[in-house]
């Protein structure tokens, strides 16, 4: 079989890239903001906007409200993780990152950020984009009591137990 058959099968149809494959029940509660969207076919992260102004001082963090609440289905998530560009050029992330939206959850979508820059202060604006969305499927463990878990090459080594930058040198 070439590789022009394969592609072209229809036991595995084309999907259009960064075409959406899940609904999510939107609200907005603020008529004036624009919905959740991708800046670019194939973003995993949806822009979240800022309700109201807001200047978060050096070091200072603040519940920041998104206008948006959605029902998602069972069985997923919303994961909230800072923008990438705000947290290199200003220092602002989300404290919790990633923020977590469960599929039960109904009410309107905050965001909890933070200003790391020690000497500047941030100044948001209505509408501004704050944060990300991503949306993920959740796998749900049954939990399973045991006398010992079985064993691996890690074991029980933890946090630096695989060593990681070399010592000053002396």
């Amino acid at each position: 079989m070439s590789h022009e058959t394969a592609v072209a099968s229809p036991a595995a149809p084309a999907v259009e890239y960064g075409a959406p494959t899940l609904q999510v029940q939107l609200k907005m509660l603020d008529a004036g903001l624009e919905v959740p969207s991708y800046a670019h076919p194939g973003d995993a992260g949806a822009d979240l906007r800022a309700r109201e102004d807001v200047t978060l001082a050096p070091g200072e963090r603040k519940l920041v409200p998104t206008g948006v609440s959605i029902a998602l289905p069972n069985g997923f998530v919303a994961l909230i993780h800072p923008r990438s560009g705000l947290a290199t050029k200003h220092g602002l992330t989300v404290v919790n990152a990633p923020g977590t939206v469960d599929a039960g959850y109904r009410g309107e979508i905050s965001v909890t950020l933070l200003n790391t820059d020690q000497n500047h202060a941030i100044e948001l604006k209505r509408g501004d984009r704050i944060a990300q969305m991503v949306i993920q499927r959740v796998e749900y463990a049954l939990f399973v009591a045991v006398e010992e878990l079985s064993d691996t090459a890690r074991g029980t080594g933890g946090f630096g137990s695989t060593g990681g930058f070399a010592p000053p040198a002396s």
